[in-house]
């Protein structure tokens, strides 16, 4: 597959764009179709999202670079997010951190070799009473520690 919109998926944005008083507006219900699509926002889909939606290519960048739900380049089967902000700092965030490091062998940002899991911190996941959290995928888990985290990720398939 190409990297750009397939015809089906340029159909199903145009649908989209076609709820909204100005198809612009369907930007952002557009980039999800996208990446569900192809797993990220890539420079060719960004530019037939612009077409599409007549606006700039740059318009498409700023909000796909913007928002942290969309990804530019394809993530593992397994989307860990760790919050590190204060409040999960506090409560142990940083062993966590450490933690899931050292047994996936990655740093954020990285997917491990085998496509399963990819590392990222985030600023904040909005669950501070339930801190340390972490996200699988949009699942949040709260109160967490090396312990649980290892039982999470032995209870992923």
């Amino acid at each position: 597959m190409s990297a750009g919109l397939s015809d089906a998926l340029k159909i199903r944005s145009a649908a989209l764009a076609a709820h909204y008083p100005r198809k612009q507006a369907a930007l952002l219900p557009v980039l999800h179709a996208v990446q569900a699509e192809l797993g990220c926002i890539t420079p060719e889909a960004e530019r037939d999202v612009a077409a599409l939606l007549g606006i700039k290519p740059i318009q498409v960048r700023e909000a796909v670079t913007f928002y942290t739900m969309f990804r530019r380049r394809p993530i593992g089967r397994y989307h860990l997010q760790v919050c590190d902000n204060l409040s999960c700092g506090l409560r142990g965030t940083g062993a966590v951190l450490e933690h899931l490091r050292r047994r996936l062998g990655i740093e954020p940002g990285q997917t491990t070799a085998d496509g399963r899991f990819t590392l990222t911190t985030v600023e904040c996941l909005g669950a501070c009473e339930n801190a340390p959290c972490l996200m699988v995928d949009f699942e949040y888990h709260g109160n967490v520690d090396p312990d649980t985290v290892d039982k999470l990720l032995d209870g992923l398939v």
